[in-house]
């Protein structure tokens, strides 16, 4: 004795509604998959369940934009909603954008402009003009700057050599001979023969004269 016919309703109970959903959709993947192999088919199949979960199969060697697009050119159905429209739409108002853009800077560079007519041509040139006198006078306020900068590191420098000849000083009066004044003054002329004008300061006396 066969089984009876299922009356095709919703199925209230949610356990049995739930078990028949898991079934039949394996089976239908399961058909799916056959009719690929048998018949060389081309098969895009989505399946969402009441929970929100989807399930997919697509036939290998095929892609869902190559499906997508059989579909439209087939029905003449647009997929698209007006969203994405418009979306679309933005896309290509940026990429015009983008290649006036890249004209404009070819343009700028003196190149591809055989098309352009007089005024044309002099707009292009109060704007390189324009443009050659911001660069230089930015480049004279980067020089300025340099400048400063060169001069605080020069004072610096002299300060450091100052403070270097002053410790010099110091270590050389610590140890040379007190008592012998002629050596001492020697010393320091030769040392101010290598130091700048600036530096050359009558060196420090030391009580030469004192006797224990």
């Amino acid at each position: 004795m066969g089984r009876g016919k299922i009356e095709i309703k919703r199925i209230e109970n949610t356990n049995n509604r739930h078990v028949t959903y898991s079934k039949r959709k394996n089976g239908i993947i399961k058909k799916a998959k056959e009719i690929t192999v048998l018949c060389d088919a081309k098969v895009s199949l989505i399946i969402f369940g009441n929970s929100g979960k989807m399930q997919e199969y697509i036939s290998p060697s095929t892609n869902w934009s190559e499906i997508l697009d059989t579909y439209h050119r087939s029905t003449g159905k647009k997929l698209w909603d007006a969203k994405h429209e418009n979306l679309n739409n933005e896309i290509d108002r940026i990429q015009r954008e983008n290649d006036h853009m890249q004209t404009e800077l070819r343009h700028l560079k003196g190149e591809d402009i055989t098309s352009l007519n007089h005024k044309e041509l002099k707009v292009l040139e109060e704007a390189l003009e324009k443009g050659v006198s911001t660069i230089r006078d930015r480049q004279s306020e980067v020089m300025k700057i340099k400048r400063k900068h060169g001069q605080m590191l020069e004072e610096e420098h002299t300060q450091l050599e100052y403070l270097c000849h002053q410790q010099e000083m110091e270590n050389m009066k610590s140890f040379v001979d007190q008592n012998d004044e002629d050596l001492y003054r020697q010393r320091m002329r030769e040392y101010n023969s290598h130091m700048p004008f600036a530096f050359r300061v009558q060196p420090m006396q030391p009580n030469l004269h004192q006797r224990m």
